[in-house]
């Protein structure tokens, strides 16, 4: 059974990745042979994510991802997938079309929410630099540099985390001038992080000034967040399927308020029209990955599996869960039978012939 990880995000947004080489290479090396590329509002990395595959005879899938808003569920105070914002809904959109066909309104519309997304992180990006000034930090973030040296087009708040990061290294020559830097920088409050932690570092930045409370922080305008039936129009557009990302157990055992119940959860997937959904595996322990991926299934559902990999931290491609360092039999089994459904639907073949399709990629 080929190993599999449905969920890759790249550099055309935000990742753990410096290319899609590099992604791929480490794929190649974990012995994992079916890849998904998974970008925030993004397409453009289709065409590279593609090529590079077909250079190391890996399987591509070609997915998207959106933040969307379930209006009924946020009147309803209701948690979703998104444990801090009733009704806001993380969509992805699986085995789309590639070439990429989408065209006309949806495309528009794709267009705008991507264009939002990052006006927003240029909003924060001047509330920063005014942070900066205030603290006579010595330097500030241009957004146009960020935009053109960090990013492919899609800008993420990570991102500014990043510039920050680099922007304090090149400022301050030596460790301890960096902290007291840092410490300046949060208000008087100093760095917990390793500096030569990078990861850590930045998403300390992250939570210390862009998050809610924050010195840089600007609140996402409600246009960022489309109505979850338009996203939907926009991943069947593109020749996908929309799929939910299920959160399921956190580090403490707790489950949304939508995904709670099981049954009443999958009902309600059901009659919006969502019949795929994925996990993020490192989320999850085994036995419950294993109990909600199994019933999904049994349900009907396409379930597949992936790591994301949209943080600092470049972990391991090859997917394991949060108590175990591989996945269980039984769970790679599933997230085959997800792979193979995805690519069939990708290439408009019978589910049957999706294994064939794949195995004659990889094979070649």
């Amino acid at each position: 059974m080929t190993d599999v990880n449905a969920h890759l995000h790249t550099p055309y947004s935000f990742s753990a990745f410096d290319s899609i080489p590099q992604a791929l290479d480490m794929a190649l090396a974990e012995g994992v042979k079916v890849v998904g590329i998974n970008d925030f509002y993004s397409l453009d990395g289709y065409r590279e994510w593609s090529e590079e595959c077909g250079k190391r005879r890996l399987f591509p899938l070609f997915n998207i991802e959106f933040i969307s808003l379930n209006v009924e569920d946020q009147a309803a105070g209701v948690r979703v997938n998104d444990p801090n914002n009733p009704g806001r809904t993380y969509l992805s959109g699986k085995g789309l079309d590639y070439p990429v066909s989408l065209s006309g309104k949806e495309a528009q519309m794709l267009a705008d929410v991507k264009a939002e997304s990052n006006l927003q992180v240029e909003k924060m990006c001047s509330k920063l630099n005014d942070h900066l000034d205030a603290v006579k930090a010595g330097f500030r973030i241009s957004f146009s540099e960020v935009r053109d040296t960090l990013t492919r087009g899609s800008i993420r708040e990570r991102h500014l985390a990043k510039a920050l990061r680099l922007a304090v290294e090149a400022h301050a020559g030596c460790e301890s001038c960096r902290a007291e830097l840092y410490e300046r920088i949060f208000g008087g409050v100093a760095l917990k992080s390793d500096q030569g932690n990078v990861a850590a570092v930045e998403n300390e930045i992250r939570s210390r000034l862009l998050k809610s409370g924050g010195a840089a922080f600007v609140p996402e305008d409600p246009k960022a967040f489309l109505p979850m039936e338009t996203v939907q129009r926009i991943i069947e557009a593109a020749g996908g399927i929309p799929t939910y990302p299920f959160l399921a157990d956190d580090a403490k055992g707790n489950f949304t308020d939508f995904e709670g119940d099981l049954q009443k959860c999958a009902d309600t997937l059901k009659k919006r029209g969502i019949r795929s959904c994925e996990f993020i595996t490192t989320r999850n322990t085994t036995k419950v990955l294993e109990q909600y991926a199994s019933y999904l299934c049994d349900e009907g559902f396409i379930v597949s599996f992936g790591s994301e990999h949209n943080t600092p931290a470049l972990e391991p491609i090859k997917l394991r869960t949060s108590d175990s360092a591989e996945l269980s039999e039984t769970l790679k089994a599933i997230n085959w039978k997800g792979a193979c459904a995805i690519a069939a639907h990708q290439h408009r073949l019978p589910a049957e012939q999706g294994e064939e399709l794949i195995l004659k990629t990889i094979a070649q």
